[in-house]
């Protein structure tokens, strides 16, 4: 078995080939016709996918269609966008077509490949090849709208029989509009996850942030190589999750359930191989899930809390506390760019809540520092499978009230937490007599007995009256944000139905 898992751990690959700005800036941007690769290419070619394979074997390409295709921002949404794929089969000379028009994709960009082989273990699994594809495009113009399409030599989604198949993105504004952008976590491969992901695609959102538990291709969550573990779920799940992300930037950080011990470095050389993310975290490569962007009014921060977990410490500690300095510099950052408005964070693992994982004290004892002295406007977390909002929370306790429908300022009342965690999977419940108290349904209380998570992995009983609205639902966030001289954010939780369950609005100062 030792054997096995570090074989795993070697196969791993990463072959950079990524585009310039220039490929981009000097056909799309200049005007530049054709469909060769022209000046400003990818200054190296990418062999071809060749897990399990010699360089010498060839496939038909006509008979390998591609799947899966995600979009993500690189660190500037006004000019940068990543488009990754998967495909079934190995395949030749793989790359993206973009144009500024469906029927003229004039531009020819080749692709990078990353490999990942998932050996097989006797009696539980069969031994895997997934071939994943990834293009950066850089020098895009602001608040345009772009066609692409993905394909490989046999393969030609400019053609007439494969036109079917193109996509388009468009690249964040150059000066703050109004816009939308979704949420939620723990989304897995079901019916349910289905519905969620078409209903956000009605709202049009700029961007969505997932807030980890992708797949659930490890069921366990551990983060331990004994979990159980099948690799087939991310085709599936890439599959279901393409009707929407072929359009949306899906914008993902690292869940317990994301930690897939066989692959290094940390278990997450599985998210590296299928997700581009911005890499200006405090480490790209060992912490993928960490990041930041700013689009309009809004800066937004990505962390990974597998780092700080109490409650489930595999990974406890592996950023030597490098990503919470990260964090404060940051944060600082964003604060004194006089063009942010409002700062979004969103991770895994509950700071507030009362459902099953109630809260992490190890999230609390890292991060609520932070989020206090830099006046965070909103965190959004998953990890437990239902919807619940906080009132405005200052110093541990209520800061103010916030019922359904009311405004509250982060610089006088605190910070308002939201655990979206009804994306698809199997739901949970709140404590024993706790009632959903939604928009429609009043079922205020008092006070919840739930608890925390302590550093010695102790559950710490907690009454709490900072509970305002919860629902056992499948559900998702859907956010406005506006800018202007009276800028907001109003935050409105959807069922799967399309019912509003929750809103209120931010304000800063008002």
């Amino acid at each position: 078995m030792a054997e096995q898992y570090e074989y795993l751990r070697t196969k791993f690959t990463r072959r950079r080939a990524l585009v310039s700005a220039g490929a981009v800036a000097g056909g799309l941007l200049a005007g530049c016709s054709g469909s060769g690769s022209g000046t400003g290419t990818a200054t190296r070619s990418p062999s071809p996918l060749s897990a399990g394979s010699t360089p010498t074997e060839k496939v038909d390409g006509a008979v390998v269609t591609p799947f899966g295709r995600h979009l993500a921002f690189g660190a500037d949404p006004k000019t940068q966008m990543r488009i990754s794929w998967q495909v079934p089969l190995t395949v030749r000379k793989p790359y993206v077509r973009v144009g500024l028009k469906p029927w003229e994709l004039s531009r020819r960009i080749e692709a990078e490949v990353r490999d990942l082989h998932t050996p097989g273990l006797e009696g539980v699994r069969l031994a895997l090849d997934q071939f994943y594809l990834h293009a950066a495009l850089d020098g895009l113009r602001p608040g345009t709208t772009y066609y692409y399409g993905v394909g490989h030599e046999g393969f030609d989604p400019a053609s007439k029989e494969r036109h079917s198949t193109v996509g388009s993105f468009t690249t964040a504004p150059a000066r703050a509009e109004k816009f939308v952008f979704t949420a939620f976590g723990d989304q897995g491969v079901t019916p349910d996850a289905l519905a969620n992901d078409k209903l956000i695609l009605g709202r049009e959102p700029a961007f969505h942030l997932h807030a980890g538990d992708i797949c659930y291709a490890d069921v366990t969550g551990h983060g331990k190589e004994s979990d159980i573990y099948d690799p087939t779920a991310w085709d599936l799940f890439l599959k279901q999750t393409e009707t929407v992300a072929r359009t949306v930037p899906w914008m993902v950080t690292t869940g317990n359930h994301d930690m897939e011990a066989w692959y290094s470095p940390n278990g997450y050389g599985g998210q590296s191989a299928r997700f581009s993310l911005p890499e200006n975290g405090f480490d790209a490569k060992n912490s993928p899930g960490v990041y930041s962007f700013t689009y309009g009014n809004v800066g937004i921060v990505a962390l990974d809390a597998n780092d700080v977990s109490y409650e489930i410490p595999a990974n406890k500690g592996y950023s030597e506390g490098r990503q919470t300095a990260w964090l404060d510099r940051r944060l600082k950052e964003l604060r004194e760019d006089e063009g942010i408005d409002f700062v979004v964070v969103f991770f895994h693992h509950c700071a507030y809540s009362t459902s099953t994982h109630a809260s992490d004290g190890g999230v609390r004892d890292a991060w609520l520092p932070l989020f206090t002295k830099h006046q965070v406007d909103l965190v959004i977390n998953g990890h437990n499978h239902v919807y619940e909002r906080t009132d405005a929370i200052k110093n541990g306790g209520v800061g103010r009230p916030v019922p359904i429908g009311e405004s509250t300022d982060p610089t006088r009342d605190g910070i308002v937490y939201v655990t979206a965690g009804g994306a698809g999977k199997s739901l949970y419940s709140f404590p024993s007599g706790v009632k959903d108290s939604y928009e429609g349904k009043v079922a205020d209380r008092e006070s919840v007995d739930t608890y925390h998570w302590t550093k010695s992995k102790n559950q710490n009983p907690d009454t709490v009256e900072w509970s305002r609205v919860r629902y056992t639902g499948y559900s998702f966030l859907s956010v406005e944000a506006e800018a202007g001289p009276a800028p907001r954010l109003t935050v409105s939780a959807l069922a799967e139905s399309g019912k509003r369950i929750d809103h209120f609005e931010v304000r800063r100062g008002a």
